[in-house]
């Protein structure tokens, strides 16, 4: 694991918002592009969301399954878990490309998504992604 990954990972699981907002730079850039209309820019936007998420998931979990660095570009794949404040299940799963400068996340790419928990199968899966109107 990388340097970056595993200080994002230990702040992540300390559920401190504010632990997780000093690992990024005050200009940080997010984009997501699954979800474009959800980029960001600001490490005070990280410290707002990640404040949401430990009170709406108090027993978040994180674990951080594989990473690899490429200069100062480091991927993670992660897997987000715990139960919203009313007893439903939270899981999300992806990449995570972050971009490195003088120590903290300058840029990040999130390829972050919900577990799909209908259990649909891969047939049913590619006919509706790939009908007509599907996966929209």
């Amino acid at each position: 694991m990388t340097d970056i990954q595993e200080r994002l990972l230990a702040a992540l699981n300390s559920h401190d918002p504010q632990r997780v907002a000093n690992l990024f730079a005050e200009d940080y850039r997010s984009a997501q592009p699954v979800y474009p209309g959800r980029e960001f820019e600001g490490r005070a936007q990280v410290l707002t969301n990640w404040t949401s998420v430990f009170e709406g998931v108090p027993d978040f979990a994180a674990e951080l399954l594989a990473a690899a660095d490429d200069g100062d570009t480091a991927w993670g794949e992660w897997d987000w878990r715990g139960r919203h404040t009313d007893g439903t299940t939270f899981a999300m799963r992806g990449i995570t490309i972050v971009t490195v400068r003088d120590g903290l996340i300058a840029e990040g790419r999130l390829y972050m998504s919900p577990v799909d928990q209908s259990r649909s199968d891969i047939d049913e899966a590619v006919q509706e992604l790939y009908k007509p109107g599907g996966g929209s």
